[in-house]
Order: C-alpha cells, then sequence, then structure tokens
C-alpha cells in the first residue's frame, strides 16, 4: 500500500486513505471550490467533515464551473471569498475547477485586479501571494495535473477566447492524491484526462527546455501511463487508477518545468473555436507531432530512446495502439464534422497555434505554411 509522503516546503499526499490528511490541518477558515458534479455528492461532504473536524468554519462555493471557466465566475467566487475572509481554499475536482479556484485566489488577495486584461497581465509577474490564504487542490482526474502546475487558463467572458496567466506561485501548497477520488471516472474522462496526461510527459520530454531532471520525470510518467492507462479504462481499480493519478502528477511536475509543445499550441485552439474537450483534442494530435517532430534529429534519438528503454518498437505506434484501444478518433474531422467552417477559419486557427505560448518550446518552430500543413493532416488524417 502507498503511504503519504511529505516533499520540502509544500505537501503532497498519495495512496489510500491520504484524504484524512485534512484532519490535521490548521486554521480558522476554509473555502471549499468545487466542481459542479462534487456539489451535494460524499466525497464532498467527507472532504467538508474532515475539515470541520479539524476545527474550521467550512462555506462552499456553489455555483456551476463550466468546462471553460471565464473571469466573471472568478469574480463571483473572489467576491465570495472575501466576505467569508478564508485562510485556506480547497479546490477539488478537474482542471477547470482548479483554474477556477486559483483564478479567485488570485482576485481573493488583490481584488484591484478585477478586469480580464488586469488578470492576464499579471503573467509571470504574479504580486505576492499567501498574504490571506494558502490553497489545497485535490484533483478528481488524473490528466491535468493543475495541482502542480503554475499556470491557470480562463476565458474571456466577451470574446469567450482563452487566456493563460503562469507564476510560479500558482502551485499549489498541499496536494492531495487519493485513489478513492477518481475511482468515479467515467470511460471517456479516463480516457480523455489519461492522453492529456500522457501527452505532458511525451511533450516535456522533447521540450527545448528539458533537462536531466525533467527527463527523469518524463520517462517516469511515460512508463506508469503506458502501464496502467487501458486498465484505469477498462477495468478500474483502487491500483491502475492509483497509479494513473500519481503518472498525471509527475508529469505535470515536468511539463510545469519545462514546458509542452504545439501538440497543446493546436489542442488549446480547437479547444477554443470547436469545444473539442483538451484530452481528446491532445489525444488525436499527438501521433501526428510526434511524427512531425521526429524530423529534428535530437527529439528522434529521444523517442527511439526511450522506446528502447521501455521495450517498445516506437513511442509513436505505442500512442497509436492505445488511441485504437480506447476508441479515439483518428482525426479531428471525425470529431468536428464541418470540413468548411474548418477550412475557412484555418489561417486563423494556424496564427492562434503559432502564437500560443507551448509553440516556443517544441522541438521545431514550424512556421506559417509549416504550421498549416500540420493542422490539416491531423484535421484530414492525412489524406488531402
Amino acid at each position: 500500500m502507498m503511504r503519504p509522503m511529505k516533499f520540502g516546503g509544500e505537501q503532497l499526499m498519495f495512496g489510500e486513505n491520504s484524504l484524512e490528511h485534512l484532519k490535521t490541518l490548521k486554521g480558522k477558515k476554509a473555502y471549499i471550490v468545487p466542481a459542479d458534479f462534487l456539489i451535494n455528492s460524499d466525497s464532498l461532504n467527507k472532504i467538508e467533515r474532515y475539515l470541520l473536524e479539524a476545527g474550521f468554519e467550512v462555506k462552499i462555493f456553489d455555483e456551476i464551473i463550466n468546462p471553460d471557466p471565464d473571469f466573471d465566475i472568478v469574480k463571483s467566487g473572489a467576491k465570495k471569498m472575501l466576505e467569508f475572509q478564508p485562510d485556506l481554499i480547497v479546490t477539488i475536482g478537474g482542471g477547470s475547477a482548479m483554474d477556477a479556484a486559483k483564478s479567485m485566489w488570485v482576485l481573493y488577495e488583490h481584488p484591484e485586479v478585477d478586469t480580464i486584461e488586469k488578470f492576464t497581465a499579471l503573467h509571470n509577474n504574479l504580486p505576492k501571494m499567501r498574504n490571506k490564504a494558502i490553497i489545497a487542490a485535490i484533483p478528481t482526474t488524473s490528466g491535468t495535473a493543475s495541482e502542480v502546475s503554475r499556470s491557470v487558463v480562463i476565458s474571456d467572458p466577451k470574446t469567450h477566447k482563452k487566456c493563460g496567466v503562469s507564476d510560479m506561485q500558482l502551485i499549489a501548497d498541499i496536494v492531495i492524491l487519493d485513489p478513492e477520488m477518481v475511482m468515479s471516472m467515467p470511460k471517456s474522462v479516463a480516457a480523455f484526462t489519461g492522453m492529456d496526461a500522457l501527452t505532458h510527459a511525451i511533450e516535456s520530454y522533447v521540450s527545448k527546455r528539458a533537462n536531466f531532471l525533467s527527463d527523469v520525470l518524463s520517462e517516469k510518467a511515460i512508463e506508469v501511463i503506458f502501464e496502467n492507462m487501458y486498465e484505469s479504462y477498462n477495468n478500474p481499480n483502487p491500483e491502475s487508477r492509483g497509479m494513473m493519478h500519481l503518472g498525471s502528477c509527475i508529469a505535470g511536475m515536468a511539463f510545469t518545468n519545462v514546458s509542452l509543445g504545439i501538440v497543446h499550441s493546436i489542442s488549446h485552439t480547437i479547444g477554443s473555436l470547436y469545444g473539442v474537450p483538451h484530452g481528446l483534442g491532445n489525444a488525436i494530435l499527438l501521433p501526428y507531432i510526434i511524427e512531425f517532430n521526429m524530423q529534428d534529429e535530437k527529439a528522434k534519438e529521444k523517442y527511439e530512446s526511450l522506446a528502447k528503454k521501455l521495450n517498445y518498437t516506437s513511442i509513436l505506434e505505442e500512442v497509436k495502439k492505445l488511441n485504437d484501444k480506447m476508441n479515439i478518433p483518428k482525426n479531428l474531422k471525425e470529431y468536428i464534422k464541418n470540413d468548411e467552417k474548418f477550412e475557412n477559419q484555418i489561417d486563423e486557427i494556424t496564427q492562434m497555434s503559432i502564437n500560443d505560448g507551448c509553440t516556443k518550446t517544441n522541438p521545431i518552430i514550424p512556421d506559417f505554411d509549416m504550421m498549416k500543413k500540420l493542422i490539416l493532416k491531423a484535421y484530414y488524417g492525412g489524406k488531402k
């Protein structure tokens, strides 16, 4: 059985019953920001009970947090935090809930940040946090790794475009990875979030910023995810789901330090414009981008070296096999199903993908024509 462990000044707890760590926390007021599906759930009730046992007065944010949370929900949550004055914020859910909660926390600490423009201007320039509260993250999916990520993504309520803010201060103070919290994930969520985690690990492994330490984390994450993904999807049990939880977190530790690549650049764009679920977009795009990146000698060498260590023919073929077993579409067209609209927007899609912050750390930084050709290939499956 895995046992909770503590790393450095922050706390990262994992394993069966690690949720009980909440009973040991110190403070006066705890404000919980859950994903909407958790409201009135047994899991949320248990978390509230543990915090009450620890002596906290507890309040729960009860508004719906959409898959693409916008700045209006952030302002609403921050307003309620300002009224309640918590010294602990607890966020529970997937990446959307955690991004929303962290963003609320920023506005709670700094109420002067009252517009989306002021918020996005804080990218890599966040004022001092933790003047009022610390934050604990309890993920209920194994993919986003938002619990150990320095980035949040929030939508502009007017344009609906996604805006990102990154700063190391946004990494949670307390992280709890309890297999119990992911046992109820539906198969589709397990597939999409799991492929998100695998993409994090593979992209960080060949990132232009990759280093010895990030490689150690990425390699282990890739190994753990390949070994446990299909069982977690097809025959979920605490062991496979628990290992996927750890694999996702390890991948998050890697990419939050060395960034990602153009799988994410394109996935962010098509998610924004077409509502493609982020993990699904990553899963579809990943084989095309691995093949593209193989043109870079250093990336090719790393892919091949890793495949040899894992006794695989190739990383590309293993990703394709995994996608097939989980019924992931082979191209974007199968999901988007609007060729005319896509063709009309291809230049916009291309430019948005180039402008995405993840592009600059891809092994090959494509120019406009290269990116456009690559996106069309991923859309049509190379048939056009």
